[in-house]
């Protein structure tokens, strides 16, 4: 009778639910087993039939239905260079910061190197996040200061595969981009293009010097050498930060 007790004791500790583990499947199509990651990670969907448990992809702000449209967009200055002396320190009226939430770019957030200026995308620290927004599937970042005539730069994807043959360049330019389109899918910036199918289109490479690429491939398989897998995010509040979210 004891034995008979044990057994079914031990039954029921085995058919409860287990924490997955970072980095383990935690859904897809047909998928059957746990779904509950670490309270510090977030249950990524990569494609229809694999999601992927993500340190510090736990949400971390409500997300508006729609991103508003900026206030002050109706296209850059007539005159004057495309470098600014950037918008400062709080976001301004109708943008966003665009962050990474996941190691080994976790609150890195997006910019351009030179800053403020034409140049590579890239994800860096926080005091320096650049401040962006999506018109007409066109990704702007607004590089003029509170009161100057508007500025904008525009992100640019080069239509020549580099890294492996499976990533797009981005850089930010004076002029509108002509390849693809970008927009957000909840608040994940994604990428898309007649004629090119992406398994992801939230997937990105951050490769060498922090610089940002569209990765053609599927995300977390095969990664190119030097580079690390990253969804980017907007992210509304006042000010940029590298806080992590407290849960209570």
């Amino acid at each position: 009778m004891h034995y008979f007790s044990t057994a079914i004791i031990a039954a029921l500790f085995t058919t409860g639910s287990a924490i997955v583990a970072d980095w383990q499947q935690c859904g897809g199509t047909s998928y059957t087993g746990d779904t509950q990651c670490a309270t510090s990670s977030g249950c990524v969907v990569l494609n229809p039939y694999y999601s992927q448990c993500q340190p510090g992809a736990a949400p971390v702000d409500p997300v508006p239905e729609q991103p508003p449209a900026p206030t002050t967009t109706s296209g850059p200055a007539a005159t004057g260079t495309p470098a600014g002396s950037g918008p400062g320190k709080t976001l301004q009226s109708g943008y966003y910061w665009i962050r990474g939430v996941a190691a080994p770019n976790y609150h890195k957030y997006m910019q351009t190197k030179p800053l403020y200026a034409p140049g590579a995308a890239l994800l860096g620290d926080y005091t320096t996040a650049g401040q962006f927004q999506v018109v007409d599937g066109q990704l702007v970042q607004l590089v003029s200061a509170p009161g100057e005539p508007v500025k904008l730069l525009y992100a640019t994807v080069s239509p020549n595969k580099v890294i492996n043959n499976a990533s797009l360049a981005v850089t930010f330019t004076a002029e509108k981009n002509t390849y693809g389109a970008f927009k957000f899918g909840g608040d994940d910036l994604q990428w898309s293009a007649p004629g090119v199918s992406r398994p992801n289109p939230s997937a990105w490479y951050v490769c060498t010097g922090q610089q940002m690429y569209i990765n053609l491939g599927n995300y977390a398989y095969q990664t190119p050498s030097g580079c690390a897998d990253q969804t980017i995010h907007y992210y509304n509040d006042k000010t940029a930060n590298n806080r992590r979210k407290r849960w209570l």
